[in-house]
């Protein structure tokens, strides 16, 4: 058997390598590395992406269904046998426009660049058999559990299930479809600098067609997924930011002059979307503790000429005595609404996550506090939907904190209120990151 060139499929290969392999890289971090390696072209890139990145996610779906190819099989497969095997099972099952023939003899040459004749006779017959008799989808009667049932066939761990079928109840397998989809692409733009028309056109011409968010007056929502990499802006007009992660300052509303402290900065983007706001007036405190989004943070605020923000590298939860107008503290989480945009992610989630973040996160919240003039605000907002992360960090600080009450968001947030008037935003229905964003308000004199 002689080993066709190398091409798409032994990139998507390496990825599922480094991602589950030893050096457990993220997704995003091993698919830039290895497309840098390959310069493939950008229709090929686009293939490589959803298959490496639809392998990634459906790995238990995948799993279930090779089982009935493999029981007999007694000895475990090599790691990278086993990834060819997902990674030709995921483009028989779930890839339009791929051929079985191409996702067969591709994904056969692959699998003897990294093994051996034998085990790529493996990958051929199993793949065959596949093409040939594709496996039902699973049935509710062969699982003890609903929940197990859906994780299967929506692969997804058992736990997450259960977490968002009591959070969401009948919208439950809306989010489980959306987080198995492409994640929507999401652009925030700096209002001084463009107009919505302005904006628009810009990225029409950039083969970007998008839409004014109805939530965040400073982002937009691409219609449909580009064929090309957009990017920033290099000027700072746009960045790429999700919908989603522009709510928490489009709801703490910082205005010109105000003081504003962002705990929490990481990398910037909402504090560069707080200075957007303030149009060159006021003050902007960012805190971080890791270096190295910290150092990033100062180098993105440089090169855009923000002389209005200073930046602390420390720990958000010591006291310091300045108090600002309004404080955004967009807590560290376990990240459950991120699982649509991050494909590793379900696989690398705990159950005792939001406990143990938890604790974290009050004492932010209470250093937040601490930070806040009276008349003031604080948004909490978390990119997660655990309940111990949400509103039972919120229930508990208030309860602390009776200087502190909820403030109602903006009518157009109706669509994503809970009962105590929070923002949940649900993850993967309509390609939305999922999100938690609380209102607290300092009574005057408090």
């Amino acid at each position: 058997m002689k080993a066709p060139q190398a091409g798409s499929r032994d990139v998507v290969l390496a990825v599922l390598r480094d991602v589950f392999g030893p050096a457990r890289r993220g997704a995003q971090e091993a698919l830039a590395y290895r497309l840098r390696r390959a310069q493939l072209s950008a229709r090929h890139v686009a293939f490589v992406t959803e298959l490496a990145y639809g392998t990634i996610k459906m790995r238990r779906a995948l799993d279930w269904a090779l089982h009935r190819y493999l029981e007999k099989r007694t000895a475990p497969l090599p790691l990278a046998i086993a990834e060819a095997l997902r990674m030709g099972a995921y483009q028989l099952l779930y890839m339009d426009g791929v051929s079985d023939h191409a996702a067969v003899g591709e994904t056969v040459g692959a699998a003897l660049r990294v093994g051996h004749r034998g085990t790529a006779g493996l990958v051929n017959a199993i793949l065959r058999r596949i093409s040939a008799e594709p496996p039902s989808p699973p049935e509710r009667e062969a699982f003890a559990t609903e929940e197990d049932y859906l994780g299967t066939s929506f692969s997804v761990p058992t736990w997450i299930v259960q977490q968002w079928r009591e959070r969401f109840a009948e919208r439950a397998s809306d989010v489980l479809r959306g987080v198995d989809k492409a994640p929507q692409l999401g652009i925030r733009f700096d209002r001084n600098a463009l107009t919505v028309e302005q904006i628009v056109d810009e990225l029409r011409v950039r083969g970007v067609s998008a839409h004014r968010s109805p939530f965040a007056f400073d982002a937009l929502v691409a219609d449909d997924r580009p064929q090309k990499a957009l990017h920033d802006d290099p000027h700072g007009r746009w960045v790429l930011q999700a919908e989603a992660a522009c709510m928490p300052v489009d709801l703490l509303d910082p205005q010109p002059g105000e003081h504003i402290a962002d705990l929490c900065s990481g990398r910037g983007n909402k504090a560069l979307q707080i200075a957007s706001r303030l149009q060159g007036t006021g003050a902007i405190t960012c805190v971080e503790s890791d270096g190295r989004r910290a150092h990033l943070l100062q180098q993105r605020v440089t090169a855009m000429s923000h002389g209005n923000i200073a930046i602390i590298e420390g720990d958000a939860r010591v006291a310091r005595e300045t108090r600002s107008d309004r404080v955004l503290l967009d807590a560290p989480c376990s990240g459950l609404g991120t699982l649509g945009r991050y494909p590793e992610a379900r696989w690398r989630k705990a159950p005792v996550d939001g406990a143990r973040l938890s604790t974290t996160q009050s004492a932010l919240l209470r250093a937040a506090a601490n930070s806040t003039k009276p008349g003031g605000r604080v948004v909490y907002s978390v990119c997660t939907t655990d309940e111990r992360e949400c509103e039972n960090v919120v229930e508990g600080f208030l309860a602390d904190h009776p200087s502190f009450g909820r403030e109602p968001p903006p009518a157009r947030y109706a669509p994503f209120l809970t009962a105590s008037s929070d923002v949940l935003v649900p993850p993967g229905i309509e390609g939305r990151d999922g999100f938690y964003i609380a209102l607290l308000g300092r009574r005057n004199g408090a």
